[in-house]
């Protein structure tokens, strides 16, 4: 009786937890009761057999050649093998006088009747495999053309079935954001942030810690802001899905990431360096600690500006930001004042612009794709270019949708100016590093002049007061300047301040110090 191994297989783990395998084992029994075989050994997989390198089957067919074995029984040739380099093996083999049998076809493989039979029943068998891959291709693609993403959800989302967009995980897609807006700060290595998530909470699917290559790969993924990335092509396709944060966000945390993959350690994080200049010879002032203070020095050894102490430093930029008030009266006269002027105007004009703008973005979308069509442009600038232009739409479609919000939400132009009133408080109760970005973003000019410190409100801040018709310096007042109404013009200035990119950064840094006040 000889002895042979017993082969089975089938393409998935999941199709192993089915009764493939088990009737492929019986099936082979049934045939070896038949032809006086006794299986020695069985070997199963649950992998493709449309690329080479199983290392069951390897591990076979090397027994095989030790002689440990007289012969093979699979249950039908394609269950051996879906291409051509495995079946060559297979074929070495019986060149070899190993027995090969198949329990499904009733062939002779050492024929040359059998052998040619067997050998087109593989090359069927390639064939259909490239064939489904084709047809897999095509669906993919008609689902990423449709935008829907036809794979696993990335962290933060969640799976709704084929056919269905991905929807936001309200466990995740929060840590997520904040991972964001966390690395964008500019504060956080990806080393330290996969720790900062860590202690948030942030898992990845199999309940694990979200690892340093999955935080490299969420920051770099596209898909948070809406649009869908092939990895293998480089192509880019807009999803339905809903956006978990801003392209603005996204192209701010690439900035960072290419710039500052590793971020170096700051020994001494003074709050104002490199923020100042000396106002004589424009060199950057440098901070040192000395006797338990800290000075800014101007390192030129010709400059008469020696060094100036950090409290009066911070003594004028409270000054500086106490100017900025107004009372509440300004801010019920403003919320009426918008909420009026919204519900009478329709604005053509700004629902025009933007969308002659997303005009122009499809139309060099589509000479784009006539390029790559033409082969103008290869590949990979294509997908580059398209990329860009993508993010450019995104930007304009959330400028559109925000146009939109004011207008039906007035009370987002009085949460603005909410924070705003008291800058310089918020400035004083800041941490170090929001005291800094407070700074930097409501701040510009600023200068050291042997022991003096100049600095003005940057151009946004001075827009506001204007805008108010309050005046910049002058006493706080209970009424406007004038008697005159606030007109259309500076309305939509006002608006358009509210939703301004310095805006919306002092935003972030008021409500996070406001957060931590609250929690403390």
């Amino acid at each position: 009786m000889k002895q042979c191994f017993g082969y089975v297989r089938v393409s998935t783990v999941k199709q192993g937890e089915g009764v493939s395998l088990e009737a492929q084992r019986e099936a082979i029994e049934r045939f070896a009761a038949q032809n006086n075989i006794t299986i020695k050994h069985w070997f199963e997989e649950k992998e493709t057999a449309a690329k080479s390198g199983r290392p069951g089957f390897n591990s076979m067919l090397k027994q095989l050649r030790q002689g440990r074995a007289d012969g093979l029984v699979i249950h039908k040739i394609d269950r051996s093998a879906r291409n051509f380099r495995d079946w060559a093996n297979i074929g070495e083999l019986s060149d070899a006088g190993i027995d090969v049998h198949f329990a499904n076809e009733s062939l002779d493989f050492r024929s040359r009747g059998g052998r040619l039979s067997a050998d087109i029943q593989a090359v069927i068998a390639a064939d259909y495999v490239r064939n489904l891959r084709e047809e897999c291709i095509k669906g993919i693609r008609g689902r990423l053309k449709q935008g829907l993403y036809p794979f696993a959800a990335p962290i933060g989302y969640l799976d709704n079935g084929s056919g269905k967009p991905k929807t936001l995980d309200p466990v995740r897609a929060p840590l997520v954001k904040r991972a964001f807006e966390l690395y964008a700060s500019g504060q956080f290595s990806i080393k330290s942030l996969e720790r900062e998530m860590d202690v948030r909470g942030l898992q990845t699917r199999n309940g694990r810690a979200a690892s340093k290559r999955c935080i490299e790969n969420m920051l770099s993924n596209p898909f948070y802001c809406s649009l869908i990335r092939l990895k293998r092509t480089g192509e880019i396709f807009e999803g339905t899905h809903k956006k978990l944060i801003s392209a603005k966000l996204f192209e701010t945390v690439q900035a960072v990431k290419s710039g500052k993959a590793i971020k170096r350690v700051t020994r001494h994080d003074f709050s104002y360096r490199s923020l100042f200049q000396c106002n004589l010879c424009t060199a950057t002032m440098h901070p040192e600690r000395q006797k338990g203070h800290v000075y800014y020095r101007c390192h030129n050894p010709d400059c008469p500006t020696k060094c100036v102490r950090e409290e009066r430093i911070e003594q004028k930029i409270i000054a500086v930001l106490q100017k900025v008030r107004f009372s509440e009266p300004h801010l019920e006269y403003i919320s009426n004042a918008v909420q009026q002027w919204c519900q009478k105007s329709a604005s053509p004009e700004l629902a025009k612009t933007h969308a002659m703008q997303l005009q122009q973005v499809d139309n060099q979308l589509e000479k784009l794709d006539d390029a790559a069509i033409e082969k103008i442009i290869d590949q990979q600038n294509h997908g580059r270019r398209k990329k860009e232009l993508l993010l450019k739409r995104t930007r304009l479609e959330e400028a559109k949708s925000n146009a939109g919000k004011m207008r039906t939400h007035p009370a987002t132009v009085r949460k603005f100016f909410e924070r705003l009133k008291n800058l310089a408080e918020h400035y004083i109760f800041a941490a170090p590093n929001e005291k800094r970005q407070i700074v930097e973003i409501a701040t510009s000019n600023r200068r050291l002049s042997m022991k003096n410190v100049y600095l003005e409100p940057a151009n946004w801040l001075l827009a506001t007061q204007n805008a108010l018709c309050v005046p910049y310096g002058g006493p706080q007042r209970t009424t406007f300047r004038t008697n005159q109404e606030l007109n259309d013009q500076q309305i939509e200035q006002l608006i358009e301040l509210s939703l301004s990119d310095e805006a919306g950064e002092i935003q972030v840094i008021l409500d996070s110090e406001s957060n931590r006040t609250t929690h403390l």
